[in-house]
This record gives C-alpha cells, structure tokens and sequence, in this order.
C-alpha cells in the first residue's frame, strides 16, 4: 500500500550531465611493494584533475576492487563532491572489464579517460576537445607527442593520405628527449627505445589550421563515447592482457587515432620519485625528466627480474586472494 505521493514527483528539474565525463579506474590492493606509494601518485592525479581542468565536466571513478584505504580516500573525495560517480567493484574485473563499464555508464558526449597515474596540466581538456572537434570521426585523443606502431592508426593514415585538404609532415618531428621521456618509465630499455625511433617516422598532421600527430595511447585520451561503444563489448578474460583490443577496434572502425604536439598529460608511474611538479610544459616547453633508470648488476639481468616477478605474484595470490 502506498500512503500518500511520493515527493519526487514535485520535483521538476533533475542535474544535467557535462559534455565531458572525466573517468579513471583505481586499483591500489594494498599499500606496499610494488603499490607503496600509489596512493599518494592517485591524490595528485585526482588534485592536478580539480585545479587544472577549466572546461566543465563530471569525474567518474571506477575502483577495481582496491584496499580499504584507498576506498575510504574515494568515498571522502565522493562526499566533498569532486567525484560525481563512483563505483565500488567487489572484485577486480580487469582493465578491460572496467572499460566495458565505464564506456557504458558515462552520461557526457565525451569520455576523457585516464590511468590513476596521470597529471594533468593546466588547460588539458580544452586542448583535447579543439583536436577532437576539428577534426573528422576522431576515435581517440592523447595528450601528449606520441609515437606509436602504424599498424594502430592505418584509418588515421588512409584518410590523410587521400584528403588533400590535409597536409602530411613524416620524420623524426618528435625529438628523442619527449619520447624517450615518455618512454623511460615504462621499463623500457633505452636501446630498444632508440631502435623503435629510428624506425617509425612520426606523422605529423595539420587540418584546418589544427596540428597533430598520427597515433594514440590507451593509457589517457579523450574518445567521443559513440566511437567507445561501438568497440564494445572488450574481452574480459585476463587482467590486463586485452587492452590493445581497444586500440585495435577503435582504428578497425574507421575513426581517427591522434595526439597532442604539446605536453598537457604526464605519466607519473607508481611512484612521486623525481616527480618536478606542475609547471606546465605545453606550447613545446621541455619537461624535466624523469628517468628512473633500471638498476645494474644481478638485480637487472632479466631472468632473475622474471623470477622475482613470479615470486611477488606467487606471494600476492597468498595474500590477498586465497579463500575469495
């Protein structure tokens, strides 16, 4: 039996979603090792998301199942407001899981993703957002100078190789400090990065009067969410193994892959180490590195970096997930 009316009804405006749907994914499952620091990595992503983004949006969070701390930080963040969505996983559903559920949930016309391991620079969005509606059926975004395989971006080649009203720079445009930059953290070694770069020329585009390079990255970009749900649904059957599907699907579909001539993002790693701060090193202005190299000796030769990343995956399973 229902007694009286329901006081909604009397409710006649409802909050309207942002163009843009700002969204990440945490998954810090305990604060050590490997994750000792990644807490304090993902407040300055979240801090250098409220203080430099000046274009309206909404933040949605997804958490992959972290530790409690990180998820009391988040429910704090939701409270305050500058989290407007957030979703809590029981259980971590891979990257690709994740994916399928954000790409599905974002209310905005846009979806900025981004690891929890990302800054952002003063006036990100905006950037993004002029390359992205200058340019035709844009898949993806990425806010710095990339240099990527080609075969991840043959729609993007195709289309300005035939378009004569595009016009088409190839070389080494990208100098090798901003992509060994990019590169070091990832674990790269610096002799298979230098073969890389002298290999894949990069692209550079200009089209009505808006430049950017061919190739995008799907640790960060800005992607219209039509162009996201049309490559889903995303296999879902390992952690992390699936996320070049998303590369692969966006470029399959015909859309445009691209990146920014100018530094708006940066990619912290998991750790604040070396980290300058935020003088915003757009408009072409250098970056101070970051480079942490690989140490030498036992420790760095790679069977015995193989075994001892069993050994922590052996000893994580022990931990955190027996009896789930």
């Amino acid at each position: 039996m229902r007694i009286g009316q329901n006081p909604a009804k009397a409710i006649y405006e409802v909050a309207q979603p942002q163009k843009v749907t700002v969204a990440l994914i945490t998954y810090i499952p305990f604060l050590g090792g490997y994750y000792a620091h990644s807490l304090d990595v993902l407040k300055v992503c979240l801090d250098s998301i409220a203080a430099n983004t000046r274009a309206p949006y909404d933040l949605l969070i997804f958490d992959n199942a972290s530790c409690p701390e990180v998820r009391a930080y988040l429910l704090a963040e939701h409270e305050t407001g500058r989290i407007r969505y957030l979703t809590l996983s029981e259980k971590n559903v891979g990257k690709a899981g994740a994916w399928n559920f954000i790409f599905g949930a974002a209310p905005g016309e846009y979806v900025a993703y981004a690891d929890s391991d990302v800054y952002f620079y003063p006036g990100w969005l905006s950037a993004l957002l002029r390359i992205a509606e200058t340019f035709p059926n844009v898949g993806m975004v990425t806010g710095l100078p990339l240099l990527t395989r080609p075969e991840y971006s043959t729609a993007t080649l195709e289309w300005a190789e035939r378009s004569p009203e595009v016009q088409v720079e190839r070389g080494q445009l990208i100098p090798w400090m901003d992509f060994w930059r990019h590169t070091a953290p990832l674990g790269n070694s610096e002799a298979k990065a230098r073969a890389f770069y002298a290999e894949n020329p990069a692209v550079r585009l200009t089209y009505n009067g808006v430049r950017a390079y061919a190739g995008a990255g799907h640790f960060q970009f800005l992607a219209p969410k039509a162009a996201l749900q049309a490559a889903l649904p995303l296999p879902t059957d390992r952690p992390m193994g699936n996320v070049r599907r998303l590369d692969v699907a966006i470029n399959a579909g015909g859309y445009l892959r691209l990146s920014t001539p100018e530094w708006w993002v940066q990619h912290l790693g998991n750790t604040l180490e070396g980290w300058e701060g935020d003088a915003a090193p757009s408009k072409g202005a250098v970056l101070q590195g970051r480079h942490i190299p690989r140490k030498g000796g036992l420790w760095g030769l790679p069977p015995v970096r193989r075994v001892l990343s069993w050994m922590h995956s052996k000893t994580f399973d022990l931990l955190y997930r027996a009896g789930k």
